[in-house]
């Protein structure tokens, strides 16, 4: 079910360009404070995820976040959108990737785009401590690839555990998507300001296990195919940075998904190009297409100056709420 007209995302005039909107809605629009629960997953490979939760009624659905690259539940997205969940008195949890909690993780291996195991992870452990009750799953560009991704591969099954779902910013295409952030000004600003942390992530792992990883050439790499490279397919069993993006793109999974699925992706995101979204022709009839002509990237700000984050929880619970009917 598209966005009534009274939803449709449109761009406050005095915040124009993808680039505006992205980096304002992240550095200067202040999100709702939360405070969480944590709550630790051991998993039987010996690692654990971490999970922070705001509790609600008893029988109240549950809405689960999958965070973005180097996101966690402080992210701007998420602590709007668990205030949103807390309001209503739901569950919320976010599910935090292995290594995004705060804490590193125990294993060589990290996350990645394509990482729909821990997301089948995640969600049976969710629905098995909530059996029934509605779970609603929610992914943020990174992890609303994953979500994608395994929302496609599970088909049919998928039913068992997630009753709706959504994916916002998704970059489905990840070649487009990297070499859309390896060039210009996307290279100095977002790409340098990711690979800031996920480097230093990287560096550790090659000290705690050596002879995996190549630290000279991690701490050299300026780019999103050379880290994934060097990195992110040498820990996750993939050829190289072109096999990682090709094989981890959701876009050729859509068609398979049968959960009704809302997906909202701007047209003006710096991170994947428009001619890289996709088109009706590329997804199943579970799946609602949303590209309005603008909002950035993860951000979707509104409102009179200094504006706000409203307005994609707004759209998210709506989307569930007719769902639920």
């Amino acid at each position: 079910m598209p966005a009534p007209e009274n939803m449709a995302y449109r761009a406050p005039v005095w915040l124009p360009g993808g680039h505006l909107q992205t980096i304002y809605a992240s550095l200067f629009i202040r999100a709702a404070p939360v405070n969480y629960r944590r709550e630790r997953l051991e998993l039987s490979d010996g690692d654990f995820l971490d999970f922070d939760w705001v509790d609600g009624r008893k029988s109240a659905p549950v809405l689960v976040l999958f965070h973005g690259l180097e996101g966690n539940a402080e992210s701007h997205y998420a602590r709007d959108l668990m205030a949103s969940v807390r309001s209503r008195g739901w569950h919320g949890a976010v599910a935090h990737f292995r290594g995004c909690s705060g804490e590193d993780n125990r294993l060589p291996r990290a996350y990645f785009a394509g990482d729909s195991e821990d997301i089948d992870r995640i969600l049976n452990h969710l629905k098995s401590h909530h059996p029934d009750t509605p779970v609603y799953a929610v992914g943020i560009s990174l992890g609303g690839n994953a979500l994608l991704k395994w929302l496609g591969e599970q088909a049919d099954t998928a039913h068992r555990l997630v009753s709706h779902a959504a994916a916002v910013s998704a970059p489905v295409d990840l070649t487009a998507a990297g070499n859309t952030l390896d060039r210009g000004f996307n290279r100095l600003v977002y790409t340098a300001r990711f690979l800031a942390t996920l480097k230093q992530k990287a560096l550790k792992k090659a000290a705690r296990f050596p002879g995996i990883l190549d630290a000279r050439a991690i701490a050299a790499s300026t780019t999103f195919r050379e880290f994934d490279m060097l990195v992110t397919a040498r820990l996750h069993g993939f050829r190289d940075a072109d096999d990682y993006w090709l094989k981890a793109s959701s876009k050729p999974l859509l068609k398979s998904i049968t959960v009704p699925t809302l997906v909202i992706n701007a047209k003006n995101d710096p991170f994947l190009p428009a001619s890289a979204l996709p088109t009706s022709a590329d997804v199943s009839s579970a799946v609602t297409l949303e590209q309005p002509a603008s909002g950035g990237h993860a951000a979707f700000p509104s409102g009179p100056f200094p504006g706000n984050l409203d307005w994609l929880p707004r759209r998210l619970m709506q989307h569930f709420d007719n769902r639920a009917r």
